[in-house]
């Protein structure tokens, strides 16, 4: 089941984003397509009728009689570009990409608490490139990710909320190097990460009247820094001759490998009368830095190393968004959901001292359906991502999202007269 589910997530592999040959990936932040209009952010939203995974003390806010279900998606379009160290000439590329992006429902336990379940990213790799080398031409390719499988639950009393989320953590990490030398065949080296582990996550949020029709929401979350559990390994294959896979190198990840330490932090301000704003400042910080990845070495020799150059810096995350609805019981644009948020993310990847930055800009707007409740969210986004000081490869991606949010009345029953 859980490689059913990881193959499913892992449609993103078809887009080429080379950066995510590294360490564990490209990272998500469990953002719905509703907080990906808005930069994002999600630690200080206490809302009734979104699910928020990223800070599992919303879901106190959910009211006895709600059930919500929420499904997302998305495509994206990449340009990359960069140097050819030999020839020194740019070189262009644009691919697609896309696929199932989350599955979360929420529902209450009674009046003043609440859970949800669901299934989320937690990292993504997919790239496909390849290189001349001498008397022959070499390939890369990778595809997998990590997923997470949670519940979570959450109560409230006198404007505080805390909340918890249990997750599985799964998927595999395959990374392919084909070398062709003329005249000698091909040979294949697969590493392969294998995670089958848990997460936990800590949340809590207070929200409080600043105004008769005003309200202020604080939000802050926390994961210990905590092992790995899986399996990595390194097989060779002299694909020329029908081989079998030899394996070269076989570690298990426990005590070897690491997440971090992660805090998320928001302050959001919300007014809601006649119509309705809500802007939000999130604040992530992760300590990769102490979050260990030991080199794997094929044939035990040290100057074999896979992935040589690579090791991880801190990773902070700046967002700021908001939401506009123009006229809560006006006409149906007035009534529709405008959004629009910006992002600046220290990545937490240093390849050859060189690290990875990215920022974007997005927007979206959230469609009513003609029984009110439910909601469809199509969202834009535009994101640059390069190294520094030593650009590497620069990546400018172009991001429709979509998610359908279901707000349903599952838990009331009608009176028989």
């Amino acid at each position: 089941m859980a490689l059913v589910l990881s193959s499913i997530f892992c449609i993103k592999a078809q887009d080429n984003r080379q950066y995510s040959m590294y360490g564990y990936g490209l990272l998500s932040d469990r953002a719905t397509s509703m907080q990906r209009q808005m930069g994002s952010i999600g630690y200080a939203m206490h809302s009734g009728r979104q699910i928020n995974v990223m800070n599992p003390a919303s879901y106190a806010a959910i009211d006895s009689l709600t059930f919500l279900f929420d499904i997302g998606a998305d495509m994206s379009v990449i340009w990359q570009k960069q140097i050819n160290p030999e020839t020194l000439m740019k070189e262009k590329e644009s691919r697609f990409g896309g696929g199932l992006d989350y599955i979360t429902m929420q529902f209450p336990i009674w009046k003043y608490i609440g859970a949800s379940i669901g299934l989320v990213p937690y990292s993504y790799v997919g790239y496909a490139f390849g290189t001349d080398i001498e008397h022959g031409a070499m390939s890369n390719q990778g595809e997998g990710g990590i997923n997470q499988a949670y519940i979570g639950v959450a109560g409230t009393y006198a404007g505080f909320s805390l909340g918890l989320n249990v997750s599985y953590d799964f998927g595999n990490i395959i990374n392919d190097v084909f070398t062709t030398v003329e005249n000698s065949g091909q040979t294949l080296y697969e590493h392969v990460m294998q995670v089958r582990d848990w997460d936990i996550v800590l949340g809590a949020q207070y929200t409080t009247k600043i105004a008769k029709t005003e309200r202020l929401n604080l939000g802050l979350t926390f994961s210990p820094k905590k092992s790995i559990h899986g399996k990595t390994w390194v097989t060779k294959q002299e694909t020329i001759r029908d081989s079998e896979a030899d394996t070269v190198a076989f570690m298990k990840m426990k005590g070897k490998y690491f997440t971090p330490m992660s805090v998320g932090a928001g302050i959001g301000w919300v007014h809601e009368r006649a119509s309705r704003w809500m802007v939000e400042f999130d604040f992530t910080y992760q300590q990769w830095s102490k979050a260990t990845y030991s080199p794997l070495y094929a044939d035990d020799d040290p100057d074999n190393m896979v992935f040589e150059g690579m090791n991880f810096k801190d990773r902070t995350r700046y967002s700021l968004g908001g939401e506009f609805v123009p006229k809560i019981r006006g006409n149906y644009f007035q009534r529709m959901a405008y959004r629009a948020g910006v992002y600046y993310n220290n990545d937490y990847l240093n390849i050859d001292g060189n690290h990875l930055k990215e920022y974007g800009v997005t927007a979206g707007f959230g469609f009513n359906t003609p029984e009110g409740k439910t909601m469809i969210n199509l969202g834009f986004e535009w994101k640059h991502r390069k190294a520094t000081p030593n650009p590497l490869i620069t990546e400018n991606f172009f991001n429709i999202t979509l998610g359908i949010n279901f707000n349903e009345l599952w838990f009331w029953q009608r009176k028989i007269r």
